[in-house]
């Protein structure tokens, strides 16, 4: 599934304005794709985010040009957390899709989803699980409970990171059906 569904549904379900965060530009292996396709996203995705008022955030898996661009759009993110009311941040905590050959299973997010997540949490965000499905011909939609992220207690940056996003995840795969959960 198409990760525009889940924004979709989602925006469509909370009866609030979601900030999603959204790729910046698709990617691909081969260079022919990569040469034209790539920047041609890149132009539209940038539009489409300034027209909805999205953060756009550059592809995973990263690349090291990137690393100004992504560090950009977090402390966007972070300041829209913090100069609005009763902000509402979507994310897909992912950030790729899933292998070709297994659509719609989870897989595990890049390292700092966990740490970013962290962030917002410490602004008071509270983390909503949302899991969304193909079945019976029909997409469902399932929110999970709100709750706070708590800062793990490991004493790496690293392995923080790592179980904050296990935990994340682990909220997610709860809402969906066992075939989709993945390592979860």
């Amino acid at each position: 599934m198409a990760a525009w569904w889940l924004v979709l549904a989602a925006s469509a379900c909370v009866p609030a304005e979601i900030h999603w965060i959204m790729t910046s530009a698709w990617t691909y292996p081969d260079a022919l794709r990569g040469r034209t396709v790539t920047p041609l996203t890149r132009i539209f995705f940038t539009r489409l985010a300034q027209i909805y008022g999205f953060t756009s955030m550059p592809p995973m898996p990263p690349d090291p040009g990137d690393v100004e661009a992504r560090a950009q759009a977090v402390r966007r993110i972070l300041e829209h957390a913090r100069r609005s009311a009763n902000p509402i941040i979507g994310l897909a905590p992912e950030g790729r899709d899933a292998p070709i050959d297994r659509p719609g299973v989870l897989i595990e997010p890049p390292p700092g989803v966990g740490r970013f997540v962290l962030q917002l949490t410490r602004l008071g965000l509270p983390i909503s699980p949302v899991g969304v499905f193909e079945a019976g011909g029909g997409l469902s939609i399932r929110f999970g409970q709100a709750y706070r992220l708590e800062t793990p207690q490991a004493d790496k940056a690293g392995e923080r990171d790592r179980q904050a996003s296990r935990e994340v995840m682990m909220r997610i795969a709860n809402l969906l059906p066992q075939e989709l959960r993945g390592i979860y």
